[in-house]
């Protein structure tokens, strides 16, 4: 592995800041803390930059020489709605929301190449700092692209990572192509006529008609669909009725759909259309549908995937990049940046969980596990990855 030797004499302070955040949870839009502490030490390192895209977004800006090159690195900076069960020094301290994603780690990362390209940085052009407001739920890249990212911040391509437990400390994976899902959600109202449950003649039960909806729509995948397409249809939520004695007047079916392409997600849609509202007029009900696309699928594009695969083997060696990681059925809002931009996405190995300091719950360190915790060892190796990617891209 090689690391950059500023960078790890540095980790220490990275460390420091990674725990300050990881403390001081906020949710999306919510950043107003987390997003002040960025400014500050931008600032403090003499970094100029943009600050309220996407309400509490900030763009650090580092140029150098005279060409007109760019390459932008993202972060991501909000937390979860989650209660932590962690019990060390640096655990949240506001209850109901936590750092279960990482996105502390990441801010943290980001930062320490932020110093080093600063301080010690060797290219010809412009590094655009991205540190993005919520990615969880809230969308928050495109609303930093509503607010004029690419304009006022003119990058050639883009470059975004997330860390992965389960994935061996110091290595990276990463595929061409699809690399997580398109997020997607839906509602489904089915209106019938309320009666007594013990005369089920005199109304229409929309129950019963939910449940017909909900089997016939887990045949689109397994039957409907190329079996080389991949797809997920999780039905979620099934709400209806208040009394055993009552045949209720609606049922709701909650969930999502997941794809790696519009053309599936598309024919997904049009067939749960398709059999909710036949289903409902076979049982003289009425049916409403509401479909809400999300997230895009994350797609990495060939060129900027292959010059990432040689930086990250630059830094901890060939054996360690798995260049055709499976892809997930997560989903990531860093998928809007990469339908504007070319670039790359990539998983940084978080380990095991034997990382975590004592006082850890007894849950896995998974993400979105309220006993997750971010690796600190990564800092170092991500902020040298940055940096090799920015220097490299900006020769």
């Amino acid at each position: 592995m090689k690391l950059i030797d500023p960078i790890l004499q540095f980790s220490a302070e990275l460390q420091q800041i990674r725990r300050d955040i990881h403390a001081h949870p906020e949710l999306c839009y919510e950043e107003q803390r987390t997003a002040g502490l960025v400014a500050e030490k931008l600032t403090a390192w003499g970094i100029p930059m943009i600050r309220g895209l996407g309400i509490t977004g900030i763009v650090g800006i580092i140029k150098r020489g005279n060409s007109t090159r760019s390459i932008g690195l993202r972060a991501d900076m909000d937390a979860l709605p989650m209660q932590e069960i962690n019990s060390f020094a640096h655990t949240s301290q506001h209850p109901g929301k936590m750092h279960a994603c990482g996105h502390d780690g990441h801010t943290a990362m980001l930062l320490g190449a932020a110093h080093h390209l600063m301080q010690h940085g060797e290219f010809d052009g412009t590094v655009y700092l991205i540190f993005q407001p919520a990615e969880e739920g809230g969308a928050g890249a495109r609303r930093m692209m509503d607010d004029g990212l690419f304009e006022k911040c003119p990058m050639e391509a883009v470059f975004g990572m997330h860390n992965w437990p389960g994935l061996a400390l110091g290595s990276f994976g990463v595929t061409p192509g699809p690399m997580m899902a398109s997020s997607n959600e839906f509602e489904v109202t089915v209106t019938g006529k309320g009666s007594h449950a013990a005369q089920p003649h005199k109304g229409i039960d929309p129950v019963m008609v939910a449940v017909q909806i909900a089997q016939s729509w887990q045949t689109i995948v397994s039957r409907q669909l190329n079996p080389l397409d991949t797809a997920v249809l999780s039905i979620t939520q099934i709400h209806a009725g208040s009394a055993t004695n009552v045949i209720p007047d609606h049922a709701t079916l909650i969930g999502t759909v997941r794809t790696f392409t519009t053309a599936v997600l598309d024919q997904i849609e049009t067939a749960m259309r398709r059999i909710a509202e036949h289903t409902g007029l076979a049982f003289d009900a009425t049916v409403k549908m509401h479909f809400h696309r999300n997230y895009p699928a994350l797609i990495n594009h060939p060129e900027q995937t292959r010059f990432a695969i040689d930086v990250m083997r630059s830094v901890v060696g060939e054996q360690a990049v798995n260049v055709q990681v499976e892809p997930t059925m997560g989903a990531e809002d860093f998928a809007f940046m990469l339908q504007e931009k070319p670039g790359c996405y990539v998983f940084i190995g978080n380990g095991d969980g034997d990382h975590r300091s004592a006082g850890h719950g007894l849950g896995p360190c998974n993400l979105h596990n309220p006993s997750y915790d971010f690796n600190d060892r990564l800092l170092p190796i991500g902020a040298t990855y940055w940096v090799r990617l920015a220097e490299n891209y900006l020769k």
